[in-house]
């Protein structure tokens, strides 16, 4: 009697230093509930070691769940699965280790393709896991599950180089790049595809709020006052570039980041006009208040990507400058971030998503916003 009491202490001894260890894996700010939890049931203990995720969101419950009801499952016997589904969280969370957990669990995709693909790249240390779950999790809810699985590989595989902080637009893009009836669709150059890798993904979704801000800072409309007029000097034509549409086309054409000066022309900074002879494009042109003086001048005069122009070419440029006169204008440039965004552009842009979402985020107002805008 006396041995086989001695060896279910030992049994019982190391079961808690195992127990303890598995404990303190979660994180500071919800070990003391994970912990509490942990010690009304032993078989809500087992938990720490054999399913992390479910005591986790058996302690930390997100709302509208019914923790109670998942806890019972858990202490009567019932299956992991089972507890799992009145926890509202997926089985395949079961693989990840405590350390993943810092915050209620959301809604995760749990459909049958799902758990097979994200199998494939689960994170392979628990350093990497919390940030991997709450990619996943963004993702997902931003997107679609296609996406959440896309992001899921890319942080396990280049890890340094994602920035969290860019998910949202990331999953923005995401959505938008499959929905093809949408304006948001048609201001995409480059859609998502889940073979692409991280980096490129960024720099097509920055392209891709470049556009946007172009959009809402101009609207549709032709911008009513270019200083200056259309003209000729020396065989070259000046030629305005007064809507996103001539904009974009003059961005793609010359190759040049024209796309990014929406904001500017919309605080009256500069104008921007294409340079032609016999109909062809030869440099862009933006004409700016320059800080020396209140008078408008040459700010840039550039070939295709940004090559230099030749002598003439600024001289002709100037000629046709100096047949204004210069001396009459008065621009009034605005204090920078008072030019309002156009109303029916943002929304024609962002209802999609409302509508699908059914809601419209905090972060996504109904009314145009440059801090929301920016905050993408």
């Amino acid at each position: 009697m006396t041995s086989t009491l001695l060896v279910v202490s030992r049994r019982e001894a190391t079961r808690s230093v195992l127990l303890e260890r598995q404990l303190r894996r979660y994180h500071p700010h919800v070990q003391g509930k994970v912990r509490a939890l942990a010690m009304r049931h032993t078989r809500l203990a087992d938990l720490a070691a054999s399913f992390p995720a479910l005591l986790f969101a058996l302690a930390v419950p997100r709302a509208g769940i019914a923790s109670a009801r998942a806890r019972a499952c858990v202490i009567d016997g019932r299956s992991l699965s089972d507890a799992a589904a009145a926890a509202g969280i997926p089985l395949w969370l079961r693989r990840l280790p405590p350390e993943a957990f810092t915050a209620p669990i959301t809604g995760l995709p749990d459909d049958e393709l799902f758990r097979r693909q994200i199998a494939n790249h689960l994170p392979p240390s628990p350093k990497l896991a919390p940030i991997w779950l709450k990619s996943v999790a963004a993702v997902a809810e931003l997107a679609h599950g296609p996406a959440a699985v896309w992001i899921a590989r890319e942080l396990v595989r280049a890890p340094p180089r994602t920035d969290p902080a860019r998910l949202r637009l990331v999953g923005l893009w995401a959505w938008f790049s499959t929905q093809p009836a949408t304006l948001g669709h048609a201001l995409i150059d480059r859609r998502w595809t889940p073979s692409m890798r991280i980096g490129s993904a960024l720099a097509a979704a920055d392209a891709w709020s470049t556009m946007i801000a172009l959009h809402v800072s101009l609207g549709s409309e032709k911008i009513a006052d270019m200083w200056l007029q259309p003209g000729r000097a020396d065989g070259y034509d000046f030629i305005p570039l007064n809507s996103t549409t001539d904009i974009s086309e003059e961005a793609e054409a010359m190759q040049n980041c024209l796309r990014t000066y929406g904001p500017n022309l919309a605080h009256n900074r500069s104008r921007l006009w294409s340079v032609r002879r016999s109909g062809q494009r030869v440099a862009t042109l933006r004409v700016a208040a320059r800080f020396e003086g209140p008078l408008p001048g040459i700010a840039e005069l550039t070939g295709i990507r940004n090559a230099e122009m030749p002598r003439e070419v600024w001289w002709a440029a100037r000629q046709w400058l100096h047949s204004h006169d210069l001396l009459r204008m008065e621009i009034e440039q605005r204090r920078w971030g008072t030019a309002p965004l156009d109303r029916p552009t943002w929304r024609a842009i962002w209802r999609p998503y409302w509508l699908a979402r059914r809601q419209i985020p905090e972060w996504l107002p109904l009314a145009p916003s440059r801090k929301a805008l920016n905050a993408l």
